[in-house]
């Protein structure tokens, strides 16, 4: 292996020692599972629809609190960048839904399109270089054919007038361009707004923009296909969008509400299926119980269960990818063994002559977790993995001391304050055991 830029080591060991998935660097650590990352990227490809208008995609990964969903999501966000993708991510809380009147759809609208991210600019932030874009675009065809470049825009955009807010969005493009030719920075950043959906009033928006709607409650959804259709417009292969913790749905305690949101889901899996979102993805996560709880889960809703249920035929070890579901297989403990072997080479910054732990005290830390708490160690690795961290940080910063004598001071501390075995399951992330040292 190359030598890790220490950027790249601390933004991957800081992340997964606070427990939380690394923005950047996931390749650095990615273990197994290559049948589901073969399946996601399969979507990614049909979205993309190499140099035909593409079609849609649409996933809902299952995985358990701290079993690595939200680093699987991470990692295809990065896959799909990768292949010329626009990816919009957020997480879904009370106050950001997929359906709502209170504001509370186009507050996670409004998070998805701050969290914009292209290849180029993959932290966020990127919808002003993708209007930008298409712009140079815009005024490089104007050039070649003689026309005005702000021709040329309305032209490209005539075909996204037939969608919901269409004819609006093309005027807030063309004002975007007068903001760039005039050097008005006012103009362009309340273009900016109203794409990000960030104006809450139409007086506001007409005010500023002239135009006559904004991205609303009741438009989210319609004003994602029509973010899909521009960025192709711009010169990028399609949209992804990216939604983890949709166990916050099932969680709502209205079941109006619920099944408000539910019904979202299978509006967009519909289009999806049916080909009508054009250039548009989405990967959803969750856990079991918001797929398969058949009072308050995605099972539910009649429509959904028809359309999500799993294959029978796909039992005893069998497998089927082809389907919306995807359930994140556990990893066993060989891929945990190859994941501590690749945190402790991160750890050193690449330098195989910096590794603090040698092979057998890998095989010593699995031995002494599994003794501890069982397969849960590794089937949800999350708290496993901090402990690892931590770890290894004892090893580097106390010289002279051995892991052996760390591994038998390692106490396992529940998040209820039970040790050892005690361990209570509980919903939510309260369920899984912290180590200390």
């Amino acid at each position: 292996m190359s030598t890790i830029r220490p950027k790249d080591r601390d933004a991957v060991i800081q992340s997964l020692r606070a427990g939380v998935v690394p923005r950047s660097g996931q390749h650095l650590i990615q273990v197994g599972r290559a049948q589901e990352i073969k399946a996601l990227v399969t979507d990614i490809d049909r979205i993309a629809g190499g140099s035909s208008e593409g079609s849609s995609g649409f996933r809902v990964v299952i995985g358990e609190y701290g079993s690595g969903k939200t680093f699987f999501l991470n990692l295809i966000r990065a896959v799909a960048m990768e292949k010329k993708l626009v990816v919009a991510s957020a997480d879904l809380n009370p106050d950001r839904r997929l359906h709502a009147s209170g504001g509370q759809a186009r507050s996670l609208y409004a998070e998805l399109m701050r969290n914009l991210s292209t290849r180029s600019k993959p932290e966020g932030g990127a919808m002003g270089g993708i209007v930008e874009k298409f712009i140079a675009t815009a005024k490089s065809e104007a050039k070649t054919v003689g026309q005005t470049t702000e021709t040329v825009i309305r032209g490209k955009l005539v075909h996204l007038t037939g969608l919901v807010n269409g004819y609006d969005f093309a005027d807030v493009i063309a004002a975007y361009y007068r903001g760039f030719e005039e050097g008005n920075e006012a103009l362009k950043s309340d273009a900016i707004r109203w794409l990000r959906g960030e104006f809450s009033t139409k007086t506001d928006a007409k005010q500023a923009l002239g135009v006559r709607t904004i991205v609303d409650d009741a438009a989210v959804y319609d004003q994602l296909k029509l973010m899909a259709r521009f960025v192709r417009l711009a010169g990028y292969a399609g949209l992804l969008v990216s939604l983890d913790e949709l166990v916050n749905l099932y969680k709502l305690a209205n079941a109006q509400a619920r099944n408000a949101n539910y019904e979202q889901i299978l509006r967009i899996l519909n289009d999806s299926l049916q080909g009508t979102a054009v250039g548009l993805g989405f990967v959803l996560g969750g856990t079991p119980e918001f797929l398969l709880d058949r009072r308050r889960g995605l099972y539910s809703y009649p429509a959904l269960q028809s359309r999500l249920a799993q294959n029978t035929f796909a039992v005893g070890g069998l497998v089927d990818f082809s389907g919306p579901v995807i359930q994140l297989s556990s990893l066993t403990p060989e891929d945990f063994y190859v994941l501590l072997q690749k945190i402790r080479h991160v750890y050193a910054a690449g330098d195989v002559t910096r590794h603090l732990l040698p092979d057998q005290g890998i095989f010593g830390f699995m031995e002494h977790c599994s003794k501890r708490i069982g397969d849960t160690y590794f089937r949800t690795p999350r708290t496993t993995i901090t402990a690892f961290i931590n770890l290894l940080a004892v090893l580097e910063q106390n010289a002279g001391t051995t892991w052996q004598d760390l591994l038998g001071s390692i106490e396992v501390v529940a998040d209820n304050g039970a040790t050892d075995d005690q361990l209570v399951e509980s919903e939510g992330d309260e369920e899984f055991a912290s180590f200390k040292l």
